[in-house]
């Protein structure tokens, strides 16, 4: 998934984007309001993580302009503040989690997994479409309950699809998902990686769910009968 993270400590920052590129999601980090503006309205992360104590717009601001803006990307606050009226001004303001500082590493993995799985209407860490399934906690993937081996691009993508099965994806937003905000405008990474997505696909299961939406992007989606 791709995460955006707002937090003006930048040394956090750093560890926090370190950690979650090492379990294999890409990230957009941000270090002030302003920034993270530009990160939401050109890149569509999957879910942010907002610290309150930021510079100039505050965490509780930028909160309520993307929710004013009907965005409803799931974001988890982040606050050295115990005081639990500052809790309940994050979660008014539109937050779906908060952590405290300090936190422990893997509780926020956990809470993140969580709330992207909710967002996408998957309560479950299983995701399933016809006979494809995702462990999005173990990364794994299978083709009628059979494991299927995917490169760690390859799983980044099959897994958005899947969350996102039936809705038009465009080339911008996939590249995204894999690269962030580092992708080349030229490249062809992405068409070599359907292309070998869809033959997996075709040899385990005998059917090719990735439809190609001229002019637009991808669909994953299963042919009619």
């Amino acid at each position: 998934m791709n995460v955006l993270v707002v937090e003006d400590e930048e040394l956090l920052l750093h560890h926090l984007r370190y950690q979650l590129e090492n379990d294999g999601h890409c990230t957009l980090g941000a270090t002030d309001g302003e920034a993270a503006r530009h990160y939401l309205m050109d890149y569509h992360p999957d879910v942010a993580i907002v610290d309150l104590g930021l510079p100039g717009i505050s965490g509780l601001d930028l909160i309520r302009q993307v929710r004013s803006e009907g965005n409803a990307m799931p974001i988890l606050i982040l606050t050295a503040r115990s005081n639990w009226r500052d809790k309940v001004d994050g979660l008014n303001a539109g937050a779906d989690d908060y952590l405290v500082k300090p936190f422990e590493l893997e509780e926020l993995k956990a809470r993140l997994n969580a709330l992207v799985r909710r967002s996408a209407g998957f309560s479950q860490p299983m995701i399933e479409v016809g006979p494809f399934s995702i462990n999005s906690l173990t990364k794994t993937f299978f083709v009628s309950n059979e494991p299927v081996s995917l490169t760690a691009y390859e799983y980044v993508l099959m897994e958005y699809m899947m969350r996102n099965h039936q809705k038009v994806l465009s080339r911008t937003i996939l590249e995204d998902q894999i690269y962030g905000n580092n992708h080349g405008a030229d490249s062809n990474v992405l068409e070599v990686l359907i292309n070998r997505l869809r033959k997996k696909l075709e040899k385990y299961s005998g059917i090719n769910p990735i439809v190609t939406v001229r002019g637009q992007g991808y669909r994953f989606d299963l042919p009619c009968h």
